[in-house]
């Protein structure tokens, strides 16, 4: 069933939407100043890379690649959760999260 909907949507197409997310998730990632914003930028680009694998997967009738994203979910998952908890903790004790005042911290 999923290589029929591959066949009639394409492979390119979904080549594109993922330079597309990617791209989109570089963006915030370069631009943007909230560490919010910048960890949802980062779970974009993995969600662009773990589609990809997943369209290769299908393409190549192969399920090694949908075994990987699996594991690379539970990998992002974690590192959310890391990270939030390293903001929190940087919030309570200087009361804010926003990158130009976190460059200030030094040792």
């Amino acid at each position: 069933m999923l290589n029929n909907i591959l066949e009639q949507v394409g492979i390119d197409n979904y080549i594109y939407l993922c330079i597309l997310l990617f791209t989109i998730g570089a963006i915030g990632l370069l631009y943007r100043r909230s560490t919010i914003v910048m960890l949802m930028s980062v779970e974009l680009m993995l969600a662009a890379a773990n589609m990809l694998l997943t369209v290769f997967s299908v393409y190549h009738q192969d399920t090694s690649g949908q075994v990987f994203v699996i594991f690379s979910l539970a990998v992002a998952a974690a590192e959310v959760a890391v990270g939030l908890a390293i903001l929190v903790a940087i919030y309570r004790n200087i009361g804010t999260i926003d990158i130009d005042e976190l460059k200030n911290l030094k040792g």
